[in-house]
């Protein structure tokens, strides 16, 4: 007996995702012999129908599993039964001699009613699957079921008109009727709204048409509207779309998938606005300023209306008296009504305001319309005002997610009112503390002409420790001075008054910038030890930079060093703008390297700026802008007086100074000519002492200060004295006349002179403490090559 063959239909897809796996069909007799075998059962087994017909089913299987209507059977026992459908797990045995476990199931075949048959007659049907092909694609139908009957996500498809063609059970319920009222209505009739992504601002029906030209999916596209089911609240959906092709590959529609995401949209809207009120609240440290920051941040995202009332005492920086006796002033008014704000308010005992205030709670009034909820301001359990916030008709009530968010936004803003209210007097104390410590007026030099300028922040952050200095030095120089201590408030400005006044000490020494700078970073590294490593409130030092030159009008040089501050701006009367090249060096207190020290020639009438980065640095802008701006305003404006360029420099960049404090310090520098300088080169000869007497003598008479050549001629003698017996080389005689008379001796040596008393019975010692009786003042500078004694004395009155 050949056998019946069977052969699959005509165009089936064997890899298609959807369809079941291909079935194997045998037909068995009613002995259990197989009687036909098709081409599937070929493909899954291995044998040909020339090698299964006429054996039996029986023999092809390995073992048997759990019955899918009943217990497993013994194996001994295990048979075919041709007497009802059976279902059940087997393993087979393929042609190769693996094991295939494969789902069959046996239906019996109605016998013929003539009873007419040829050889052995087929009784039943056998099909077969791989198991795991077909629970494989029994999960697939599973899934495909859930989501059409069960799956919270809305499924509905458009077809290439935008309109409805099929939706899901979610997507039914959220439209609000039976789907076959539905079909055939357009996007926009059934979710009206507008679309908050704004990578797709389009309309919902250009999405579609665009995904069904370019086959490109769209995914998480936020709409807002309200829901035909929920039209009171406003609803958030998060969609995606992709195209659907039929079994030709031609698009017939696509498919929307969308998920309702309103609390989640919610929660990141309120997230997103407590992140910025954090940023924002709180800028200015002034009670209305905060007030205004709320109200720009909370309406119209939160509310449409905001007012914000707070105690006067606050206000005015004093603690809040008991509530009964409260004062309260309006500080904003969001609802078009700025004339209100500055007006005193009061409120009636027993109203939601006064009950808010009164409990320290959020108080909600929705009895009346428009909704308002009444917050306190609140810090360490006291109250300091009261927050109200303004829904009207149109908008939703508050719940209790919003109830949670405008705590917390009166948290912020009373912390920040309170901070106000704190730093009030001391922003005060700091400014006028600052002013006392800065030079009340420049002193008259022969050496510089001079002019400065102030300019605090205009933030509330408290005065700065910006500083400047003129320092009269020997031999008619002058120390200039500018630095700026990190921070503001009390601490930065006495640490201010503490560097400067450490420079002048130290300044006073003759030391050069470089050695100066060296000291003052020491000391201040030692007081920021003392402070245990406490913030600039408590020390103020660490991190202050300083610039200082010294500049000579005699020999019209200047040296400079710097600490990490910007170097100074130099206009030569017939040369361009520069700014001078100095090593930048470490901010005092924060380094231990060298300073370096840069001398460069002035010619007389130069111009010296020097000033903080507070001038340079603009809000958004980079130094170099500055730099540039203040470059340009000396270019154009070098022949005006220092007062009047510092008007000019100020007039030009202060106006983008915001943050921080500024200080500019400009002088022109002058020079003393050949008839106020008189300078000689002794050889190291004690012959020649008499001779630089008389030199001294003969200029004092030139320049008609006879009066004073007696002392000078003693002043003389023992500094020369002294230059030969305790050094080697030259010996320099300089004598000037300025303000007052300078006599100054130097030579190669660098040990220091000391005036002391001598004994009765010592020849020698009492040279300089005779030179410190004579004069006014007396001193010692080192330089590089040696040093210098000088000895000052008053001109006389005419």
């Amino acid at each position: 007996m050949e056998g019946l063959l069977f052969t699959p239909p005509a165009g089936a897809d064997e890899g298609g995702h959807l369809r079941p796996p291909p079935a194997a069909i045998a037909l068995l007799a009613a002995d259990g012999v197989l009687v036909g075998w098709s081409p599937e059962a070929e493909a899954l087994l291995g044998y040909s129908a020339s090698q299964v017909l006429g054996r039996r089913a029986a023999d092809l299987i390995a073992t048997s599993h759990a019955e899918r209507d009943g217990p497993e059977e013994p194996r001994s026992e295990q048979r075919l039964r041709l007497g009802g459908t059976r279902s059940a797990v087997v393993d087979v045995r393929h042609r190769s001699g693996d094991t295939v476990r494969v789902a069959v199931t046996l239906h019996p075949l109605t016998p013929a009613s003539d009873g007419a048959s040829s050889g052995r007659a087929p009784s039943a049907v056998l099909m077969a699957a791989e198991l795991e092909a077909l629970r494989w694609w029994e999960t697939r139908q599973a899934m495909l079921q859930g989501l059409v009957t069960q799956s919270p996500v809305t499924l509905t498809i458009y077809g290439p008109d935008t309109r409805l063609l099929w939706a899901n059970a979610s997507s039914v319920r959220e439209l609000g009727g039976d789907l076959t009222a539905l079909l055939g209505r357009s996007m926009a009739e059934l979710f009206p709204g507008d679309v908050l992504t704004t990578q797709h601002l389009a309309p919902p029906e250009d999405l579609v048409r665009q995904i069904l030209e370019t086959g490109e999916p769209v995914i998480d596209v936020h709409f807002r509207g309200r829901s035909p089911t929920d039209p009171q609240r406003e609803h958030v959906w998060s969609s995606s779309y992709f195209r659907l092709l039929d079994g030709r590959g031609e698009p017939v529609g696509v498919c929307e998938q969308s998920i309702d995401v309103t609390d989640h949209y919610r929660a990141q809207q309120r997230l997103a606005l407590l992140a910025e009120a954090g940023a924002r609240i709180g800028s200015t440290l002034d009670p209305s300023g905060t007030a205004a920051e709320l109200a720009q941040i909370a309406v119209p995202q939160y509310a449409d209306a905001l007012l914000v009332d707070v105690a006067a005492e606050v206000l005015e920086g004093e603690e809040p008296k008991p509530v009964t006796a409260w004062d309260l002033v309006r500080v904003a008014d969001s609802d078009g009504k700025p004339s209100r704000v500055g007006e005193r308010v009061a409120y009636a005992a027993g109203s939601p305001q006064a009950e808010s205030l009164a409990g320290s709670r959020s108080t909600t009034d929705a009895v009346a319309a428009p909704a308002r909820l009444y917050v306190p301001l609140i810090v360490r359990g006291t109250p300091l005002g009261l927050v109200t916030f303004v829904r009207g008709e149109d908008s939703e009530p508050f719940d209790d997610g919003d109830r949670a968010v405008a705590e917390e936004l009166a948290s912020r803003t009373a912390v920040c009112i309170d901070n106000a209210r704190r730093y009030r007097r001391e922003h005060t104390a700091a400014f006028t503390l600052q002013r006392s410590l800065l030079p009340r007026s420049l002193p008259e030099l022969s050496a510089v002409e001079a002019a400065s300028r102030y300019l605090p922040a205009d933030s509330h952050l408290g005065a700065g420790g910006d500083w400047f200095d003129v320092i009269p030095l020997s031999g008619a120089r002058v120390g200039l001075v500018v630095g700026d201590v990190v921070g503001h408030g009390l601490g930065a400005a006495a640490t201010m008054g503490r560097l400067r006044a450490m420079v002048r000490t130290l300044a006073e020494l003759d030391l050069a910038p470089d050695e100066l700078l060296a000291r003052l970073n020491d000391q201040v590294g030692k007081d920021a030890s003392d402070q245990n490593g406490k913030d600039a409130e408590g020390s103020g030092a660490a991190g202050a930079t300083c610039v200082y030159g010294i500049y000579d009008p005699a020999s019209r040089t200047s040296t400079w060093a710097a600490a990490g501050h910007l170097p100074p701006a130099v206009v030569q009367p017939h040369g361009p703008v520069s700014f001078l090249r100095l090593p930048p060096g470490s901010p005092l207190g924060v380094g231990r390297l060298p300073y370096e020290g840069v001398e460069v020639e002035l010619a007389e009438g130069s111009l010296v700026v020097l000033f903080t980065d507070g001038l340079v640095e603009a809000r958004g802008k980079g130094v170099d802008v500055g730099l540039d701006r203040l470059a340009a305003v000396l270019g154009e404006q070098r022949g005006s007086s220092p007062d009047r360029l510092c008007a000019q420099i100020v007039a030009e960049l202060a106006s983008d100074q915001v943050q921080d404090d500024a200080t500019l310090l400009v002088v022109r520098t002058r020079a003393l000519g050949a008839r106020q300088v008189a300078t000689w080169e002794l050889p190291s000869d004690p012959a020649l002492v008499a001779r630089a007497r008389s030199m001294a003598a003969e200029q004092l008479g030139r320049w008609g200060l006879d009066d004073l050549a007696f002392t000078t001629e003693l002043v003389v003698s023992e500094l020369v004295t002294n230059a030969i017996r305790h050094a080697s080389g030259p010996i320099g005689l300089r004598l000037i006349r300025d303000r007052s008379l300078i006599c100054e001796v130097s030579d190669s040596q660098h040990t220091s002179p000391h005036a002391r008393y001598a004994g009765s019975d010592e020849e020698g010692g009492r040279g300089l403490f005779m030179v410190a009786q004579l004069t006014d003042h007396w001193g010692t500078r080192y330089m590089p090559a040696g040093k210098t004694i000088w000895a000052e004395q008053a001109l006389p009155v005419p």
